[in-house]
């Protein structure tokens, strides 16, 4: 079987990789192959490898430091239902500390959205990245829980956890990073198509601490 770095290798596009280069900005190796050809990918590969041995291959892809093979490793992953999925949960946790760019890091924290869901109790791990110096941890833990933000009737746990999220939400608004508070209005415009009170009391409290940008951001689904 050829190692999956070699077959989208293989599959590379030298112009795309130098215009994914030039837009995702982030200094590694871009090969120009498109997130649908590593969809068929990873599909394949969730249907014929183990679980344990999915998750030494995307642990392999991960450390190529490659583009498309970071994104195939989380690829691999993302999927509602995996048993036991704790090995899986403690492989998304170690790659959080080396996120460095946001495409890689959505890719990981959609996989790792699939396994909150599977386990809510993990949000007390996600807590404590929001207090990290790692910026992109920091942001990780609102990627990550935006499943949060879909409940149009949530039960009460959901409601608590909406609500526990919403506060690392508020200490975020004082963050000068410009990805830290766009992921704060990525929650709040995601939550406000199903929530718009939590969201209009959130801005209503916090919404002059924010960025001006990102407070526009947050409202502009917000029902009239």
């Amino acid at each position: 079987m050829t190692a999956p770095l070699d077959r989208i290798k293989a599959l590379g596009d030298p112009q795309k990789a130098a215009e994914m280069a030039a837009y995702h900005k982030a200094p590694r190796t871009y090969l120009g192959v498109p997130n649908p050809i590593l969809d068929d990918i990873a599909r394949e590969m969730r249907q014929t490898l183990t679980l344990d041995t999915r998750i030494a291959e995307a642990q392999t892809l991960w450390e190529t430091d490659v583009h498309e093979s970071r994104v195939l490793a989380a690829k691999l992953f993302t999927q509602a239902r995996i048993r036991p999925d704790d090995a899986v949960w403690e492989t998304i946790c170690n790659w959080v500390p080396t996120f460095d760019a946001w495409a890689v890091a959505d890719h990981a924290c959609m996989a790792g959205q699939r396994r909150l869901i599977a386990d809510p109790t993990r949000l007390d791990i996600v807590e404590t990245w929001t207090t990290s110096g790692h910026m992109w941890a920091r942001r990780a833990a609102l990627v990550m829980t935006l499943p949060w933000t879909k409940q149009n009737q949530p039960k009460p746990a959901e409601e608590e956890a909406r609500d526990r999220i919403l506060g690392w939400a508020a200490i975020y608004v004082n963050d000068p990073d410009w990805f830290i508070q766009k992921a704060v209005a990525w929650w709040l415009r995601e939550l406000s198509k199903h929530d718009a009170p939590r969201v209009r009391s959130f801005l209503t409290a916090h919404g002059d601490t924010m960025k001006p940008f990102a407070r526009k951001e947050a409202a502009r689904k917000l029902p009239d």
